[in-house]
């Protein structure tokens, strides 16, 4: 993923470990290692009812790429070990397709899966991405950029307290439920992005849908700028500075995106999560995606954003 700054990861949920290469990290950055814990404390697992109970410890390991906790400019490889995978509670698994997961795509695929907790399909592998995501985050806090994402509802809730209700409500019947989450990026200077194939919006949203679960995205207005006229979507601007051309934008329904390059405003998204498919009673599946894949989107977001630093 990426490509000034370029992510790949590996791993399965029940193998050894997961882990990533990331290139293109400048080097003299020094790394905040708390904050990266902290991060995947975020979407870790066993904090609450409504979560698999499955509890890791994710200590990431660097294995290269830094001296002294300082970046190299060379790639930086980390892995983080498995050490609270159960499969034999997927051993029934080996021979049955699951209604909405990966197993029978898996299989025609590759004509083999790893039937342990989901293997590469599992939404732990997503994981990597959160540590490359932290150590992107940094990157771009050196230029004033930030990023941030919150839980917009969950079963068509918007309350807290009501979004509780629905996730007791669906643990105590052995069922899931989805949800959307909000994002934003915020300090983005204008003319980032490129006009066709590698608009900021694109990749933006392949970064999104990389996540398991997520089944729509829009930015700006979105889907709602359908129903509306060109009189009231149109962002009209005012000039600030005659000299420099500064451009004042007097409202945002285009999400701080115009014709694939930014233009200066925040850029603002939605990221829709399905249900997720594995129902039933027990304690090693989450009820709701969206509490820990908050910190995810954060860290596609950031991945996304720092692929086009100069």
């Amino acid at each position: 993923m990426g490509n000034y700054f370029h992510v790949t990861t590996f791993g399965e949920s029940h193998g050894v470990a997961l882990g990533g290469v990331i290139e293109g990290c400048p080097a003299g950055l020094k790394i905040d290692r708390q904050f990266i814990a902290d991060e995947l404390a975020r979407r870790a697992t066993g904090k609450t009812s409504s979560e698999s109970q499955r509890r890791e410890s994710d200590e990431v390991e660097f294995l290269s790429g830094l001296l002294d906790g300082v970046t190299l400019g060379t790639p930086i490889a980390f892995m983080v070990r498995n050490t609270d995978a159960h499969s034999e509670d997927y051993e029934a698994l080996k021979d049955t397709f699951r209604p909405s997961h990966a197993d029978y795509t898996y299989q025609t695929k590759y004509g083999i899966r790893d039937w342990r907790g989901g293997g590469r399909a599992s939404a732990r592998t997503m994981l990597p991405y959160v540590v490359a995501g932290a150590i992107a985050k940094q990157i771009l806090k050196q230029q004033g950029i930030e990023i941030h994402a919150s839980v917009k509802s969950i079963g068509g809730q918007t309350e807290p307290l009501k979004m509780e209700d629905v996730l007791k409500q669906c643990r105590e019947e052995g069922d899931s439920v989805g949800g959307i989450v909000h994002g934003s990026i915020i300090g983005l200077p204008a003319g980032w992005g490129d006009p066709l194939d590698d608009k900021f919006q694109a990749c933006l949203a392949k970064a999104m849908f990389t996540i398991p679960a997520v089944k729509g995205f829009e930015y700006g207005d979105g889907f709602a700028m359908a129903n509306m006229k060109g009189s009231d979507a149109n962002d009209q601007m005012l000039i600030d500075d005659d000299s420099s051309l500064q451009v004042k934008f007097l409202t945002n329904h285009s999400g701080g995106i115009q014709g694939g390059i930014t233009n200066g405003e925040e850029v603002f998204f939605n990221v829709a999560f399905k249900p997720i498919p594995t129902i039933g009673r027990g304690d090693r599946h989450d009820v709701c995606a969206l509490p820990r894949a908050v910190v995810i989107v954060e860290a596609m977001a950031a991945l996304t954003a720092v692929s086009f630093v100069p």
